[in-house]
């Protein structure tokens, strides 16, 4: 800890970047201070909150000097809610910022030194993107929104300007409709997705049944719900399937963490053979209807997860042409990866929404047996520091 400053103090301090987890980076008195809802360039007068050894964390009380990316929030709750943590910034900033933190991540946790340019394909729309969406509800205080900031305390949201208009409409109306005394818990959770017009709602306190939604992308047509996984950013999603296959075709193809199919349509179009793995039974369910809407008879489900089955399976792979990984925010699990380097497909796509946890598996598969080809990033997450990158690799 250090000997002249202690949690609670205030410092003032110069925001160097914007490092992982959406931290602005700033030093004082031998201490590495991360500051949150910060932006580049900053002068702030920050508090400490928090000292573990020579690091330190701490909040914004004034900013003395703005930086030249700042700009107002548009959003009532920002600073409270613990969702957004970029719209201190203008739009610019924050697509320079996610860059800078996958070459953060690459190289400080991968040791990866990746020469190459990151493109970053930016969302369409910066505002009323979302299309999914977690709302937290407090029946005894009878609050519905979203967690207050580093906290499990339930805001009480009436608007989200990253929500679709029809998310939000559906917000409105849960809101005005909902009965409190029809919950058991004191915590409750609803999932919600929408589709173009159509909307899903699931909750496990919530007796209605939860109604089935599409969404069209080229030929292809999924069918899911709101217990299911699927891309929160419609506007990108076309996007991100043609950037994770750029045109790989061949005899055979795993489709790994593969959800309700997304990429598995696509590459049953382009491979002879296509196996999708996906430990949630409800995802599988959806996969296997959207291949049957689109009359593929070459694609295979199950629904296991995916280390296991890769284990008790790579030596019946051999001769894989082309793996899609695309795992959730934690990443592979390691004998995901040993798997693969048994397996040793000739190019691998990861798609990844964590920067920090693809690096880590970058650098086994990097070490071993595998080079990168290219690093793109989808900025499917605007106004917040998450990011979806897909790199390809091939064997070296």
């Amino acid at each position: 800890m250090s000997k002249t400053i202690k949690p609670g103090e205030n410092l003032v301090v110069k925001i160097e970047k914007i490092v992982p987890n959406g931290f602005g980076l700033a030093f004082a008195d031998n201490l590495t201070i991360f500051v949150s809802l910060a932006a580049a360039g900053d002068q702030a007068r920050v508090r400490v909150n928090q000292i573990k050894g020579k690091t330190a964390f701490a909040e914004i009380v004034e900013i003395i000097t703005p930086s030249k990316e700042r700009i107002e929030p548009p959003c009532d709750f920002f600073g409270r809610c613990g969702g957004c943590d970029f719209q201190q910034m203008d739009y610019e900033a924050q697509l320079a910022a996610k860059i800078g933190i996958i070459k953060d991540c690459l190289t400080r946790i991968g040791k990866i030194n990746f020469a190459g340019e990151i493109e970053i394909i930016p969302s369409p729309k910066q505002f009323g993107y979302r299309a999914r969406a977690q709302w937290h509800v407090d029946t005894r205080r009878r609050r519905i929104g979203y967690f207050r900031r580093n906290s499990h305390d339930v805001i009480d949201v009436e608007t989200c300007p990253i929500l679709t208009n029809e998310l939000q409409a559906t917000l409105t109306d849960l809101r005005g409709e909902i009965e409190w005394e029809s919950f058991w818990s004191e915590k409750v959770e609803i999932e919600a997705a929408n589709a173009g017009s159509e909307v899903s709602v699931y909750s496990s306190e919530i007796v209605e049944p939860t109604e089935e939604i599409s969404f069209a992308s080229g030929e292809n047509r999924y069918f899911y719900d709101a217990q299911s996984f699927f891309q929160g950013n419609p506007s990108l999603i076309e996007a991100l399937v043609e950037t994770a296959l750029q045109n790989a075709s061949g005899a055979a193809a795993l489709d790994l963490y593969c959800g309700v199919g997304l990429f598995t349509l696509p590459l049953a179009r382009s491979f002879a053979k296509v196996y999708g793995i996906e430990s949630n039974e409800k995802a599988i369910e959806s996969a296997r209807k959207n291949i049957d809407h689109a009359r593929l008879e070459n694609a295979e489900f199950f629904a296991e997860a995916v280390g296991e089955w890769l284990g008790e399976n790579v030596e019946k792979l051999a001769g894989i042409d082309f793996v899609l990984l695309d795992p959730p925010r934690a990443g592979t699990e390691k004998e995901t990866i040993e798997s693969l380097l048994r397996l040793k497909p000739p190019q691998i796509s990861y798609v990844s929404c964590e920067p920090a946890t693809l690096a880590r598996d970058l650098r086994i598969l990097c070490e071993n047996a595998y080079e990168i080809e290219s690093i793109t990033a989808l900025d499917l997450f605007p106004q917040t520091h998450h990011i979806e990158t897909v790199v390809r690799l091939k064997l070296k």
